[in-house]
C-alpha cells in the first residue's frame, strides 16, 4: 500500500489548517476556557477504561475538524484496514506489520501469505505458559538441582526496553520470591553487576535475538555462558539447564548448547520495538505469571479493536497522533514530554522513546521521495513528581512549547496516608499552572516586587493531555502501550513514512563491525577512516596499550 497520491501540504486540509493555524495561534488557552465553560467536560473521550483529557490544547472545534478531515485524507483509515488485514504495509522490507495479532483472541483470523497466524501466536504462548508454570513452581531446576530464584534478560532495543519496562511497570504483580535483572549494554559494567551476587547455579538466561547474531546481545550471551560453567564446574551440558532462547535459528541456539525444545520464537512480522507481547516478553510472563500476562494482551487487545473501529473524532489514539502532528508541524514543537504520574511506570518513557523516535523518525515518504515537513518529535520524560524539581521549569517558563502527557491512576496500587492525593494533586496542579499560568497582574497582587514581577509571571498556554485510569493493572499496561503504538502509527500514516523499518541503526552497526578488529590487533593496521576516526582509533590503541 502506497501514500495517497497528492503530497501531505497539497492536501485540502493541511491548506486549510496552515491558514486556521494563523488566526488561532495567538489564541490563549484562558480565552479558550472563558468562552466555553464546558470546554473541560466537553472536549474528552474515553474508551477502554481510559480517560482522555485534551481540553488543554491549543485547539478549538475548528482545529478538530480540520485535523480529522487531514486524518481522512490521508487515507488513515484505509492504512489501519490494510494493516489489520496482514497487508505488507512495511514496504521497504516487504513485511506485513502485525503486532496486533499477537494479542488476538485465539478464535480470531489473520491471514498472512494465505496462512491464518493466530494458531501459531496462541502455540507459543502455551509453550511459554507451561516453561513459565515449571519456573515458577520450582519444577525447573538447575543443572546442580537447585530451584531457579534469578532471571536475567539478555537483549538489546525493543528485547531489552520492552521486558524490562514491563517487569519495572508490573512488579508489583510479579513473583517476589525471584529476582529479574536485564542486560542490554555490551559495556561489561552492565553484565558484572548483573550478576555479581548471584549464584550461578540458581540463575537462568533469556537470550533474546531473533538471529541469534545480534553483537551486543550474543557477546553478553557468550559472557553468561562462560560465567555459569565457571560456577557450575565447567560441564557444558549445565547449558540447556540455565539458558533459554527467543530466537529463530535454531542451529546456532543449538551450537550454544541450548535445547531447541527451550526455543520460543517469533515472525518477521513482528518488529522489535512491537514485540513486548511476543515471546520477548518471556521473562515478563516469568515474573507476572501466565493469567497475569494474558490479561495484559486483553488490554492491549481492547484498545487495538477501539483504534481500528472508533470513529475518529473519539479515537484516543488517533486523536492523540492528530495532536502531535498539529503541534509538530503547524507550532514547530520539536519533543513531547511523557509524564507518568506512577513510579512504576519509570521506565515507560525510556520504552516510548524507541518506539516513538525508532518508528517516525525517517526523512523519506513510502515512496522514497524526501519530506519537505519535520516528523518524528523527540518522545522524553521521568516520573512525577521528581520531574517538577528538576526539567519543568523549562516547560513552564522557558522558550521553547513542549507538548504534554500526564498519566495517572485514580487508585494507588501500594497506599501509603495521603501520598496518593498528594500525587494526583500534583498532576492536576501541574496542567493547571502550564495552561493558564500566573499574568503580572496576579503577580503583582500578591505584593511582589516589581523588579521580581517579570521573573515570577507564568506565561501559560502549555499544552497537556491528562490519561486518567482506575488503577495500574496488566490489562492497564497493555492499553497504554498499545495507545501509544496506534498513536504513532496515525502520525506516521499522515507523513506518507514507514514506521516500521529502522535502517538508520544499520550503518553504525556495520562501521563497528570493521573498527572491532582494528581495536583489538596485536599490531597497528592500516586505517582507512576519516582522519578523525583513524586519530581516536590510534589514541585509544595507546592509551589501552596496545600500541
Amino acid at each position: 500500500m502506497t501514500a495517497p497520491a497528492r503530497s501531505l501540504t497539497k492536501r485540502p486540509a493541511w491548506e486549510a489548517l496552515s491558514v486556521h493555524h494563523k488566526k488561532v495561534k495567538g489564541l490563549h488557552l484562558r480565552d479558550l476556557f472563558s468562552a466555553d465553560p464546558k470546554r473541560g467536560e466537553r472536549l474528552t473521550a474515553e474508551a477502554t477504561g481510559l480517560f482522555l483529557d485534551y481540553s488543554k490544547n491549543r485547539v478549538t472545534d475548528e482545529t478538530l475538524k480540520l485535523l480529522v478531515q487531514l486524518a481522512e485524507e490521508s487515507a488513515v483509515r484505509e492504512r489501519i484496514n490494510a494493516m489489520f488485514r496482514g497487508e505488507k504495509i512495511n514496504v521497504t522490507e516487504d513485511r506485513a506489520v502485525l503486532h496486533v495479532a499477537l494479542r488476538a483472541p485465539a478464535n480470531a483470523t489473520i491471514v498472512v501469505d494465505g496462512k491464518d497466524i493466530v494458531p501459531e501466536v496462541h502455540a507459543v504462548l502455551d509453550k511459554m505458559a507451561g516453561f513459565a508454570h515449571r519456573v515458577r513452581s520450582g519444577e525447573w531446576k538447575g543443572h546442580s538441582g537447585k530451584r531457579i530464584k534469578n532471571v536475567i534478560n539478555i537483549g538489546i532495543g525493543g528485547s531489552d526496553l520492552g521486558p524490562v519496562m514491563a517487569y519495572e511497570a508490573l512488579r508489583h504483580y510479579s513473583e517476589r520470591s525471584m529476582i529479574f535483572r536485564f542486560v542490554s549494554n555490551v559495556d561489561g559494567i552492565d553484565f558484572v553487576e548483573a550478576t555479581r551476587d548471584f549464584d550461578p547455579a540458581e540463575t537462568l538466561f533469556v537470550v533474546s535475538s531473533k538471529t541469534f547474531t545480534t553483537l551486543e546481545t550474543m557477546t553478553n550471551a557468550q559472557s553468561a555462558r562462560d560465567w555459569s560453567l565457571r560456577g557450575l564446574g565447567g560441564d557444558v551440558k549445565a547449558v540447556a539447564k540455565h539458558f533459554v532462547a527467543v530466537s529463530t535459528n535454531a542451529e546456532k541456539v543449538s551450537a550454544f548448547g541450548i535445547d531447541t525444545a527451550n526455543m520460543f520464537g517469533f515472525w518477521d512480522w513482528v518488529g522489535g520495538r512491537y514485540s513486548m507481547d511476543s515471546a520477548i516478553g518471556l521473562s515478563t510472563m516469568i515474573a507476572i505469571g501466565p493469567e497475569n500476562f494474558r490479561a495484559m494482551l486483553g488490554g492491549f487487545h481492547e484498545m487495538d479493536e477501539h483504534f481500528r473501529s472508533a470513529p475518529f473524532e473519539n479515537n484516543l489514539p488517533v486523536l492523540m497522533g492528530l495532536l502531535s502532528v498539529w503541534y509538530a508541524n503547524f507550532f514547530g514543537a520539536q519533543t513531547v514530554a511523557v509524564l507518568p504520574y506512577e513510579n512504576y511506570l519509570k521506565r515507560f518513557p525510556a520504552y516510548l522513546q524507541q518506539l516513538t523516535m525508532e518508528s517516525n523518525g525517517k526523512h523519506v515518504t513510502l515512496d522514497g521521495k524526501s519530506v519537505r515537513y519535520d516528523t518524528g518529535p523527540i518522545y522524553w520524560g521521568e516520573p512525577g513528581t521528581n520531574g517538577q524539581h528538576s526539567f519543568y521549569q523549562l516547560i513552564h517558563q522557558g522558550t521553547r512549547l513542549i507538548p504534554c502527557d500526564f498519566i495517572a491512576f485514580a487508585q494507588a496500587l501500594t497506599p501509603l496516608g495521603h501520598h496518593h492525593d498528594m500525587l494526583l494533586a500534583n498532576v492536576f496542579a501541574q496542567t493547571e499552572a502550564l495552561a493558564f499560568g500566573k499574568t503580572p497582574e496576579q503577580v503583582k497582587a500578591e505584593g511582589t516586587a516589581a523588579a521580581l514581577v517579570p521573573h515570577r509571571v507564568f506565561k501559560g498556554n502549555r499544552p497537556s493531555n491528562t490519561i486518567l485510569a482506575e488503577r495500574l493493572t496488566p490489562e492497564t499496561l497493555g492499553k497504554l502501550v498499545a495507545l501509544y503504538e496506534h498513536s504513532v502509527f496515525t502520525q506516521g500514516a499522515i507523513w506518507g513514512v514507514n514506521s516500521f523499518d529502522q535502517w538508520g541503526v544499520e550503518l553504525g552497526k556495520a562501521l563497528a563491525q570493521r573498527i572491532i578488529p582494528e581495536l583489538e590487533s596485536k599490531t597497528e593496521s592500516e586505517l582507512d577512516h576519516d582522519s578523525s576516526t583513524n586519530n581516536l582509533i590510534r589514541r585509544y590503541r595507546k592509551m589501552k596499550g596496545s600500541a
